[in-house]
C-alpha cells in the first residue's frame, strides 16, 4: 500500500493548496509532492484511488470536477434492495456521495411502479474514494454519476455470481442513430423519471434515444433539456447529479443549453448516417496524459491518507 508514503508533512502541504483547479495550485502542489516523497510524486492517480477498497472515514464530501476529483466519506449502495440489484460487485463501484445513494433509491421506487419493470439493475457509480479509474470512465469521479441500466428488471434475486455474468441489453439499431425493438415505453418513462428530479443536472445516452423520447413525448417536456447525446450509452444511461447543497469543494459543469435539445440530438443522428468527410488538414489527436495526485484538488490527498 501507498498510505505510509503519505507524511503529515505532505499532507498539511497538500491542503495549503486548496481545491481549486488552477494552473498556480496544481504547480504548487506538484512541487509539494515531488519535494516530499518523488515516488508518489510519479503514480498515476488512478492506481492511487483503485487501490483502495473503502471510503474514508470523512464526513460526505465530492471535491473537484465530475473527471478530475475525489470523494470523501462516500456511502456505499446496498447490494440489493427492494427495487433494485447492483451489478458487477467485483468491481467495487456502488459507492457514492449519501444525496446519489439516495436518489438512486428514489429511483428504484419509481421504476417498480412502471409497467415492464421492477425496478433498476444499477452499473458503476464511483470508487470508495472516487478518483479517477483503473479501466473504464474519464468521469464518476466525485461520488455524483450513476450508471442506470435500460434493461428491464424480471428479476430482483440475481446471485453474486450471476451479476457477474448478468448481461445488459442493447437498445440501439444503425449505430445509435434509432432504437431497436428493445426500447418501449418503460424506458421513456425510467429516463423522464430520472431527468425530472430536481438532483439530476444531466443523462447521457445515444443519440436515437433522445430523438426517439423527443418525437414520442406528449406531455411536459422541460426533462428532455437535461437528457444529452451521447457515444455509446446504449446499454445504461449516465445520470450526473448536481453538486449537493454546502459542498464547496464542488465543481458544478455547465448548465445545458436552453430548450429541449431535440434539434440538436437530430444532428447527431444526421452525422450518424451521413458522416462528414474526414478533414486532411485535421491534427492527430493527442495521447491523453494520465492524471497524478497534483492534478487533483489539494484535499484528495487528505481523502487517500484518512482511515
Amino acid at each position: 500500500m501507498f498510505r505510509p508514503l503519505l507524511t503529515l508533512t505532505l499532507i498539511a502541504t497538500l491542503a495549503a493548496c486548496g481545491g481549486g483547479n488552477s494552473s498556480r495550485n496544481s504547480k504548487t502542489t506538484a512541487t509539494a509532492v515531488q519535494k516530499i516523497d518523488p515516488v508518489l510524486s510519479s503514480k498515476n492517480a488512478k492506481q492511487l484511488f483503485g487501490a483502495e477498497n473503502r471510503a474514508s472515514g470523512q464526513s460526505a464530501q465530492p471535491f473537484g470536477t465530475y473527471n478530475k476529483g475525489c470523494i470523501g466519506g462516500a456511502e456505499q449502495l446496498p447490494e440489493t434492495g427492494p427495487t433494485w440489484q447492483a451489478m458487477r460487485l467485483s468491481r467495487n463501484r456502488n459507492w457514492g456521495h449519501p444525496v446519489l445513494i439516495d436518489f438512486v433509491k428514489d429511483l428504484s421506487r419509481k421504476a417498480a411502479a412502471i409497467p415492464g419493470t421492477q425496478g433498476i439493475y444499477t452499473g458503476d457509480f464511483s470508487q470508495p474514494r472516487g478518483g479517477p479509474m483503473l479501466t473504464g470512465h474519464a468521469s464518476h469521479q466525485i461520488g455524483l454519476d450513476a450508471d442506470i441500466w435500460l434493461r428491464n428488471v424480471t428479476d430482483l434475486n440475481l446471485s453474486v455470481a450471476q451479476r457477474e455474468g448478468f448481461e445488459p441489453i442493447s437498445m440501439r439499431r444503425s449505430s445509435g442513430a434509432f432504437t431497436n425493438n428493445n426500447w418501449t415505453r418503460t424506458q421513456h418513462e425510467l429516463v423522464k423519471a430520472a431527468a425530472s428530479d430536481p438532483r439530476v443536472a444531466r443523462i447521457f445516452i445515444f443519440p436515437g434515444a433522445k430523438v426517439k423520447m423527443c418525437n414520442d413525448e406528449k406531455g411536459d417536456r422541460a426533462w428532455l433539456r437535461k437528457v444529452r447525446p451521447w457515444w455509446g450509452h446504449h446499454y445504461h444511461f449516465h445520470v450526473r447529479l448536481n453538486c449537493p447543497k454546502g459542498a464547496k469543494g464542488c465543481v458544478e459543469q455547465n448548465p445545458p443549453p436552453a430548450g429541449d435539445g431535440c434539434a440538436e440530438a437530430q444532428g447527431w443522428v444526421d452525422r450518424i448516417l451521413n458522416p462528414p468527410p474526414p478533414d486532411p488538414n485535421a491534427p492527430k489527436p493527442k495521447p491523453k496524459r494520465e492524471l497524478t495526485l497534483a492534478d487533483l484538488p489539494g484535499q484528495c490527498a487528505q481523502v487517500l491518507s484518512a482511515k
